[in-house]
């Protein structure tokens, strides 16, 4: 088995965040000025550019070693189904060519990025929160 170089404890706080991210739906009235009681906080769902989630991933994602990056490229590529967990070298050598320094904006562009990311941990047989969930070999 693989082993990944980002710890599973960050890559489950970027799937929520991401998840977070992934409700977000185009700003409907941008002018609204409706009172958040009155209208069940709907608002808080509309994407206005000035998304905190996007800062914060943006943020936590430029603080990840390159390793990291490149891991994070390779997960969620591992759970799109790009290639399986015996091709993660090579998921890692071209996600590792393709870095541009741009890695929050390139995984921010793809949809479902909380669930590919869960879907490439569960290749590792290990959940978010850092617990293994099939046995080391």
């Amino acid at each position: 088995m693989p082993e990944l170089t980002i710890s599973p404890e960050k890559v489950g706080f970027l799937i929520e965040k991401a998840r977070e991210f992934d409700v977000k739906d185009a700003a409907v009235d941008p002018d609204s000025g409706s009172n958040g009681a009155d209208d069940e906080m709907i608002d808080v769902l509309e994407d206005t550019g000035r998304d905190p989630v996007v800062h914060e991933i943006t943020g936590f994602i430029d603080a990840l070693s390159e390793d990291e990056q490149v891991d994070l490229v390779a997960l969620m590529r591992l759970g799109r189904g790009d290639a399986t967990i015996e091709e993660w070298a090579e998921l890692r050598r071209e996600a590792a060519r393709g870095r541009t320094g741009r890695t929050a904006s390139y995984l921010l562009g793809e949809p479902m990025l909380g669930d590919l990311l869960a879907e490439g941990l569960d290749e590792f047989g290990v959940r978010p929160s850092g617990e293994r969930i099939t046995p080391i070999h």
